[in-house]
């Protein structure tokens, strides 16, 4: 699956398509027509997965009380304004707007959004030598060809980096390669040394243009909160699910419910965070163990002027992978500010987080300066993520790994004794690792609870 598409898309320029009225139906359904069913459901979470069941599941005659650990709403959709624009911590783009659920909720939330052109780009090479267009299409080309048919040669237990070394020695120390394995490759789908190598292209993509949140993705939740019953600073420690009641410690009380929905990320229960009662399923304990977390941080850096080209992308290609080798150029949909918005990935991006602001601003300027010289200035501002230490998250989205099976994903999902539900970007075979992916998760077992 491709989160941002940089091959030319004859679809790109399609009209934005909406899904269905009815499939949404659940968002403008009048509170006076709700009639009370008796059944109280708590949902772990307040991220667009928990967000979306609490709504349907409310607008169905549940009583919803949704617990999040953090002090706002919208998990992994966050947004900071500090610098008085929109900077998106976790998800940027509608990937593909034709039939994703996301289109219509960005519309009836007021987000705004600007279409990320992939032709608009440019790439550099070390010395700020500009690379040839010809060139950098045919690598592009013969990427995708190795990834039409590299996982004919894989194998359960191969990691992508290994198989790919072994298949195309030559191109492991080209630079121009480095970058498509790492910005085509482990932005997407993970550390390249971890990634599966049978498995690194499975899921499903929605067609159409990708577009960039302008006004913050966070318009999304708290779209969908409104009239929900959500309570922040609450940490979920424990789910009994023993007794015909479930129970739910939180900041040392104790909640009971007919139905627990947890939606809380996969990296926070890799890490144990929440405690069951009994234990979970070893299926289930073997797919946490088994479906990878990548970790992605972003960088949004500001300066008194711009000195870098007036394209979308601005491409690098230095010596090191997933560091600092790919900007958005965020003056082309907010003109007034001069900015740049960079990424650094898997094991890279984990290293930023114990390095100062100072270390992160000398290092993403050596590229630049690279590009265009060394009188460029320092920016005035930085703001960036810590996704992997961040213990609401511990990582940034789900990935196949090696050792990784599709089914795994099912068992993510799969709820117990009817009464404790997963959902999650996680729990989506086909939409893993994705903002769409983590909503259908939620209407998935908001419907769930309503067939019981």
């Amino acid at each position: 699956m491709h989160r941002r598409k940089f091959i030319k898309d004859t679809l790109a320029r399609l009209p934005f398509v909406l899904l269905a009225p009815s499939l949404l139906a659940s968002c403008s359904k009048n509170e006076d027509d709700i009639k009370a069913n008796g059944k109280t459901v708590l949902v772990i979470g307040a991220g667009i997965a928990g967000l979306a069941a609490a709504r349907k599941l409310k607008n169905n005659g549940f009583n919803v009380i949704v617990l999040e650990a953090q002090d706002k709403i919208g998990g992994r959709l966050r947004t900071n304004r500090s610098l008085g624009i929109a900077f998106d911590e976790g998800a940027s783009w509608i990937h593909g707007v034709n039939g994703n659920p996301i289109s219509t909720l960005a519309q009836e939330a007021g987000m705004t959004t600007y279409f990320t052109d992939n032709d608009s780009f440019v790439c550099y090479d070390i010395g700020g030598i500009l690379r040839s267009d010809t060139l950098y299409n045919q690598t592009e080309t013969e990427y995708y060809a190795i990834l039409d048919t590299l996982k004919n040669s894989g194998s359960l237990t191969q990691s992508f980096e290994t198989v790919f070394n072994n298949l195309h020695p030559t191109k492991v120390n080209d630079r121009l390669w480095k970058f498509f394995l790492s910005t085509y490759f482990t932005f997407d789908r993970g550390d390249l040394d971890k990634v599966s190598s049978l498995y690194y292209d499975e899921g499903e993509e929605f067609e159409g243009e990708e577009r960039i949140s302008t006004n913050g993705y966070d318009t999304i939740p708290n779209y969908l909160a409104n009239g929900l019953d959500v309570r922040l600073n609450q940490r979920v420690s424990n789910i009994d699910y023993t007794n015909a009641k479930v129970k739910v410690t939180h900041n040392g009380s104790t909640s009971e419910a007919d139905f627990v929905l947890v939606t809380v990320p996969l990296g926070v229960l890799k890490n144990n965070s929440i405690q069951f009662s009994p234990t979970l399923p070893a299926t289930k304990q073997t797919a946490i163990q088994k479906v990878g977390m990548n970790c992605v941080n972003k960088f949004l850096l500001v300066w008194n002027i711009a000195f870098w080209d007036d394209e979308n992308y601005i491409a690098y290609t230095p010596e090191l992978r997933n560091k600092f080798n790919y900007f958005v150029n965020v003056k082309k949909f907010h003109p007034a500010v001069n900015a740049l918005m960079t990424f650094a990935y898997a094991d890279y991006g984990r290293q930023t987080e114990a390095m100062t602001d100072a270390q992160i601003i000398d290092e993403v300027m050596a590229h630049l300066r690279d590009i265009y010289g060394n009188s460029i200035p320092n920016p005035t501002h930085l703001l960036r993520t810590t996704w992997d230490t961040n213990e609401n998250a511990f990582g940034a989205y789900s990935y196949t790994a090696k050792e990784t099976e599709m089914y795994h994903f099912d068992d993510l999902a799969e709820e117990i004794h009817d009464k404790l539900f997963f959902a999650g970007e996680h729990t989506s075979r086909d939409y893993f690792s994705t903002a769409h992916g983590a909503y259908l998760s939620g209407i998935r077992e908001a419907d769930k609870i309503i067939a019981l």
